[in-house]
């Protein structure tokens, strides 16, 4: 999560936006953010050991840390594997560095460890030093991934934020803001049958725009709140509204079957405004039950999710991006949630 570069986003959006209601028709997978960036967390196998016992059965891994990939040799944790920003440069521009970087950190563990996918980039922005090389570098990752018959079970993607998203109310006028950035990437996706990952936060745009009401963001609205004028689509909750308005765009860039990843989804508990236990523990609790039920748009339609984050995490900047663990780092849990 890079939460000083969202802002940008939540001033697209109009008062009084977005919600949804849907029916529950399938199953969603509940992941978590297993992010390092604390000086007091568990060791990696204790880490794993959480996740099988609170039966979380994915989770996002924002580096090849060895240890934890050790760690999860035998389990049937689905992995999200992220190339670290640091490393884009030398993957894009050099295919034999991304061959070296699946030999060193998908290879050795593929046989019994449950790879889903590899994120080549997170909130990479399209002004960002960086940017020129994602698509470069996802696609010498599938090389690398092909040359170890890996692609077919390993699919590579990347992780956009709300940012990436223009005109997005009403949700169904949703377009890129880039299109010369994201649609070769979307390219790629189709054509290698990989969803997008999308980190989906209505705590920004709650805390970011004026007007917006909290039951909104938290799921906790009575009824609907906004009809879509373009389709009729009724709208009860925040959350809805930004995953349709990436559905949107993902149509407009000419791939509407494409799946959506949320790969971080989160409420911190303290540090700002509407920062508390109370209103964390709702809304992750919601997300989970929510999520099952799919979007308006594509109503029945389970979605993976990633819940941001599994620990606090005292190394990052004050305030609220030290406070979005779903536990503590001495392993309690900080809400009653149900991962199943």
């Amino acid at each position: 999560m890079e939460l000083m570069k969202k802002p940008s986003f939540v001033t697209t959006l109009m008062f009084g936006a977005f919600l949804f209601s849907s029916l529950h028709l399938a199953e969603a997978q509940i992941g978590a953010c297993y992010g390092r960036n604390g000086n007091n967390l568990p060791a990696e196998q204790d880490v794993v050991n959480l996740f099988r016992s609170k039966g979380i059965s994915r989770m996002r891994l924002y580096d090849p840390d060895q240890k934890a990939l050790q760690a999860l040799r035998g389990t049937s944790i689905g992995l999200v594997l992220d190339v670290p920003r640091n490393s884009l440069n030398s993957i894009g521009s050099d295919a034999s560095a991304a061959s070296r970087w699946v030999q060193t950190n998908v290879v050795p563990y593929a046989s019994n460890v449950n790879f889903r996918y590899i994120t080549v980039g997170n909130e990479i922005q399209p002004s960002d030093s960086e940017a020129s090389f994602v698509l470069p570098a996802m696609q010498n990752i599938q090389s690398a991934l092909q040359s170890a018959n890996l692609a077919g079970k390993v699919k590579v993607s990347t992780a956009i934020d709300s940012g990436f998203i223009a005109n997005s109310f009403p949700p169904s006028s949703g377009v890129f803001s880039s299109s010369t950035y994201m649609n070769p990437i979307i390219n790629f996706l189709r054509n290698n049958g990989s969803p997008l990952l999308a980190n989906i936060y209505p705590y920004i745009a709650y805390t970011g725009t004026p007007g917006i009401n909290l039951n909104y963001a938290l799921f906790t609205s009575p009824g609907t709140v906004v009809t879509d004028p373009n389709n009729g689509l009724q709208y009860q909750n925040l959350f809805d509204a930004l995953v349709d308005a990436v559905y949107a765009a993902l149509a407009s860039a000419g791939a509407p079957q494409m799946e959506i990843v949320v790969s971080e989804s989160g409420w911190p508990s303290a540090g700002g405004n509407a920062a508390t236990i109370n209103n964390a523990g709702t809304y992750y609790k919601n997300l989970i039950s929510h999520v099952k039920q799919g979007t308006p748009r594509k109503r029945g339609q389970a979605i993976e999710t990633y819940l941001f984050a599994m620990f606090d995490e005292n190394l990052k900047s004050a305030g609220v991006e030290q406070h979005f663990g779903i536990f503590t780092p001495n392993q309690q849990p900080k809400y009653q949630l149900n991962f199943s």
